[in-house]
């Protein structure tokens, strides 16, 4: 668990550095539009689009750990669920008279 939020928490720090590179390149996009020369806007255009392209792969790309993680949980409970179907289903039943009986005190 401590692994998936440190991944999760570097991810973090890279999106936002990728966000503030796109800003600077943004900037830099308009400073060479203000000045109007055609080579100056390519290159600034080319630069700020192959930084998008790596803004937007990157919340997929971090949240695939979590997604793994996710699937790797759901697949074990679901053996486990197979596998001792009348646990599952009393402990169904008794947190079901739990949330019951609490209700019914208010």
């Amino acid at each position: 668990m401590e692994q998936t939020i440190e991944q999760f928490n570097q991810a973090k720090s890279k999106i936002v550095g990728d966000i503030k590179t796109v800003i600077a390149d943004g900037e830099d996009l308009l400073k060479s539009a203000a000045n109007a020369s055609g080579a100056g806007i390519a290159v600034a255009r080319e630069k700020m689009d192959d930084t998008l392209c790596g803004a937007k792969k990157m919340p997929f790309d971090a949240s695939r750990p979590a997604v793994d993680k996710a699937r790797r949980t759901a697949t074990t409970a679901n053996h486990y669920v197979h596998g001792n179907p009348w646990i599952v289903i009393g402990i169904a039943v008794a947190a079901s008279a739990l949330i019951g009986f609490m209700a019914a005190k208010r």
